[in-house]
């Protein structure tokens, strides 16, 4: 296997344009008024990023908090802020606005458009959700909400949670929301109408594919959660009685509504991220992704039977057993066309030159990680196993596997695969493979064993256990593993910080990159391109390549000709 030696290639002249020019602005007031969508891609990734750490750290203070049984590092109350702050932070201002950072500066440069379809729609979408995020962290001026991030009714009526820190968490969905819609639609008329000359949608990128469907299934989704949320908004201040029991209203509506965006939304935070890994993996494995044609048509499966198995949340909830049979066979065939992308993966490594660099750790650590999730997927969609496990840390461990492992691992992935196209400079790769290392041990010491606490009976959403319960040692194991976690995220942060002013100069090409962003420099011209190539397959830069050798090869057969007179 060869090992990868970037930082030698020659400076190329591309990267002449990095000399600073004068300005006519301040650079602040660029980044603010900016509607280059590869500022506001750098912007939605700095953002969503400072609050990924933010999250991790209301993680940190749950697992000190269980640590070791009766403790009373924290109050019942405060444990239940953290829980719900945690798990908002992280699926609504981390995950799937990240991923809407690497759309944005990545799809037009991967499809060889030189800006999204609509700027402005564009700008605004990253506004809507900085806006959103900081006013509902600024409930922590009065009460934070604590209702779990899910919310379930009637816990979050007004009766039971009279705080404004509900509202607060209303009014971030309703926001984000919005800034999510607005984005999707701009990803799909991007896609469908600005691909480069010659890119039909069999020669569209593996990540252009999963932007779509997740685009689709934001539009989908988005609205049945905009619905449930104002229906709770008039329950809490207008006299309505939609979730109240009493009054002729459901709590299982709320459940129904909820999970039929909240299963879509899976899927919607870890598609781009498969779309990341099947861009990475034939690079590093040197040779053409293996059955581009079936992984572009399960994404399209999966995103139709996503809409087909929210109930599965639900299996607890008194319904026919029909219809739970329903739930768990769709729920079963979601597993293929996702076992196919795991599939494809693995033959795409398989007899492939590999490449050791960091983004293709993160890759193979993703898959490895994320087969564990599926699996104890499996497990839980069998309704009567889900019967003795659904409120156990099982399921916190099965959730963490696939998203947690999944969708994180895969962002740092595209991190280091795309920060010298972001940046002109190349990471450590010595810091990034330590980096990965204490993520990848951190991560499943904290959470693997969270599967045997949960088998043993520790149910999820409690801040104190008695110690008698036998489940001092999974947490005190899980809560180590979740420090190393921290110190591994803490490693890339320095990796990342440092090598923007001190790494080596990447060149347009480091890697040795498939798609069209590489075609131009490191970083890109606000242009992003001054001539857009016409794609004649789906790995447009391995054809550039070889036409440049082509032409280098005819040039130098010329120049070494014996001319007649000789």
């Amino acid at each position: 296997m060869a090992t990868p030696d970037f930082a030698m290639q020659p400076v190329p002249q591309v990267l002449a344009h990095d000399v600073a020019k004068p300005r006519t602005r301040a650079r602040w007031i660029d980044w603010l008024t900016t509607t280059d969508h590869k500022k506001i891609g750098i912007l939605y990734l700095v953002f969503t990023f400072g609050f990924f750490l933010i999250g991790g750290l209301e993680a940190l203070l749950i697992r000190v908090q269980l640590a070791t049984p009766n403790n009373n590092f924290l109050t019942p109350e405060h444990y239940n802020e953290l829980f719900t702050l945690h798990g908002t932070t992280m699926i609504f201002l981390f995950v799937v606005p990240a991923m809407a950072g690497f759309a944005n500066y990545f799809l037009p440069l991967m499809i060889g458009a030189r800006d999204m379809a609509f700027p402005r729609l564009n700008a605004l979408s990253f506004w809507l959700l900085a806006f959103g995020g900081i006013v509902f962290y600024a409930s922590l001026l009065w009460q934070p909400p604590e209702a779990g991030w899910f919310s379930y009714t009637p816990l979050s009526n007004e009766m039971f949670t009279p705080s404004g820190g509900q509202d607060a968490w209303i009014f971030l969905i309703h926001i984000t929301g919005i800034s999510s819609l607005v984005g999707a639609v701009n990803f799909y008329a991007t896609i469908v109408n600005m691909r480069a000359p010659g890119m039909g949608w069999g020669r569209l990128p593996l990540f252009g594919w999963t932007i779509l469907i997740y685009a689709l299934l934001l539009i989908l989704a988005l609205p049945v959660i905009a619905g449930a949320v104002t229906m709770l908004l008039t329950d809490r201040h207008f006299g309505t009685h939609f979730f109240d029991p009493t009054e002729g209203g459901s709590p299982v509506l709320w459940q129904h509504l909820f999970w039929f965006f909240g299963h879509p939304e899976v899927y919607i935070m870890i598609l781009p991220g498969f779309g990341i890994i099947s861009e990475v993996l034939p690079v590093f494995a040197r040779k053409p992704i293996f059955g581009y044609k079936a992984i572009a048509a399960s994404t399209a499966v999966i995103a139709f039977l996503a809409a087909l198995v929210w109930a599965h949340h639900m299996f607890s909830v008194p319904v026919p057993t029909v219809v739970l049979g329903f739930f768990m066979l769709s729920s079963f065939l979601i597993a293929v066309p996702t076992g196919v992308k795991i599939f494809n993966w693995i033959a795409t490594l398989w007899r492939g030159s590999i490449v050791m660099a960091s983004p293709l750790y993160f890759a193979v650590g993703f898959i490895a990680i994320f087969v564990i999730g599926g699996i104890t997927g499996i497990f839980l969609a069998v309704f009567p196993v889900d019967w003795q496990l659904t409120d156990t840390y099982f399921v916190v461990a099965h959730f963490h596997y696939v998203l947690m492992g999944g969708a994180v691992f895969t962002i740092f992935c595209g991190l280091y695969y795309w920060y010298p196209k972001m940046t002109g400079r190349l990471c450590s790769e010595p810091l990034a493979k330590a980096s990965f290392w204490l993520m990848f041990i951190g991560f499943n010491l904290t959470f693997l064993v969270q599967h045997a606490a949960g088998l043993s009976g520790m149910p999820r959403r409690i801040y104190q256990y008695p110690g008698d319960a036998g489940w001092t040692l999974y947490n005190q194991i899980s809560t180590v593993g979740s420090f190393v976690l921290g110190i591994g995220i803490l490693l890339s942060c320095v990796n990342f910080l440092r090598s923007y002013k001190n790494g080596a100069i990447a060149g347009p090409d480091p890697w040795k990159g498939n798609t069209l962003e590489w075609f131009t420099t490191s970083p890109p011209p606000v242009n992003n391109f001054d001539e857009i190539p016409r794609v004649r397959s789906v790995e447009p830069m391995k054809d550039i390549r070889r036409q440049v050798e082509r032409q280098s090869g005819i040039e130098h057969e010329s120049a070494t000709q014996p001319t007649a007179n000789a």
